[in-house]
This record gives C-alpha cells, sequence and structure tokens, in this order.
C-alpha cells in the first residue's frame, strides 16, 4: 500500500496501566502531570503519522479512552493530554483481541460505536487446534529462529514428536507453541 514505507508501530492495550495509555498514544504536553518529560512528548498517533497503529488486546482498552480513539477514527483529529493544540492523525488502524467485542458490546464492556467503526475489515483466524495443517510449518519456523539465536545448527523434528505436536490442543494457541519449541 501507500503506506509501506511509512511507520509501522504496535502497542498491546492490556500491558499499558489505563493511567499511561492515553498519554502512550495521544502523548502530552510539558507539565500535563508529574513526572512526564520536561518538553512533553509525542504519542504513538503522532510517530505513526502517514504509517499504520497496530492496537493489539484492543478489547482490554479502558471505555473512558475508546470514546478518545473513536474520535481520532471519525475525526482524524486528537489532542495531547494536557494541550489544546488539535494535531491532524493520518493513520492506518489495525487492531486484534481474542476478546468477544460483539458480546462485550451487549455487556456495556466496549463501545457499540467504536466496535463497528473498527470491524469494517475483519479477519478471524481460528484457534491453532482448528488448524492442524499450520502445527508442522510453525514448529519448523520455531525451531529454525531459536536455533539461529542460540547459535546452534538447524534441527529438525522426529516423526514421534511431530505426531505429538498434531494431536496436542493447544489451548495457549501459537504462544504456546512457540514456548514448547524453545
Amino acid at each position: 500500500s501507500r503506506r509501506s514505507s511509512k511507520p509501522f508501530l504496535s502497542i498491546n492495550s492490556a500491558a499499558i496501566p489505563a493511567t499511561l495509555m492515553e498519554s502512550e498514544l495521544f502523548g502530552y504536553e510539558p507539565g500535563a502531570f508529574t513526572g512526564g518529560k520536561k518538553n512533553g512528548s509525542p504519542g504513538m498517533f503522532e510517530f505513526a503519522h502517514g504509517g499504520t497503529l497496530f492496537l493489539d488486546e484492543i478489547g482490554e482498552m479502558p471505555l473512558e479512552l475508546q470514546s478518545k480513539l473513536l474520535r481520532v477514527i471519525q475525526e482524524r483529529s486528537y489532542e495531547r493530554l494536557g494541550g489544546a493544540e488539535t494535531r491532524r492523525a493520518d493513520v492506518r488502524l489495525i487492531t486484534a483481541t481474542n476478546r468477544p467485542l460483539e458480546d462485550m458490546v451487549h455487556q456495556g464492556a466496549f463501545r457499540g460505536d467504536l466496535y463497528y467503526r473498527l470491524n469494517v475489515f475483519p479477519i478471524e483466524l481460528p484457534p491453532l487446534r482448528e488448524r492442524s495443517g499450520d502445527i508442522a510449518l510453525l514448529a519448523a519456523h520455531f525451531m529454525k529462529k531459536f536455533a539461529a539465536a542460540g547459535g546452534r545448527t538447524e534441527m529438525n523434528l522426529s516423526l514421534s514428536a511431530a505426531d505429538m505436536l498434531q494431536r496436542y490442543e493447544w489451548p495457549g494457541n501459537i504462544r504456546e507453541l512457540e514456548n514448547i519449541m524453545e
């Protein structure tokens, strides 16, 4: 796309405390809060300008921040925390979650208007246990990755180990497979 040479930034919505998430996304002005940088700081929307911002675990985003994110999507503008200057946001937004957002909307745990703005081009990835054909390919990839990181020669799975991996249910999905291969 025309954004392919532009920044691609990723932020895990579950890994950042709710109190810091707003400043991480939108940045902050000098003096906006105690402990901030003396000159303020840009946020992820500013760093990703012209490119792509990936918000992982969007289902973990606090409700009060969801309304601010909705404004950025609709108006393509935002203000830094503690600021009055409106800034333009030219960012492609990609989100991911393993939570049932539609159910969360019905329970009042996720904003419906934000859900429908984000749900433009949904891609559902079935769990690994439903994609057994991918297990051997992923296992080989992870083995190669960890062998290279450890300065080892490339390794191969025995037939019995490959069979065991195929029969396992993978409740932890790909992350579990990656950890097992490590």
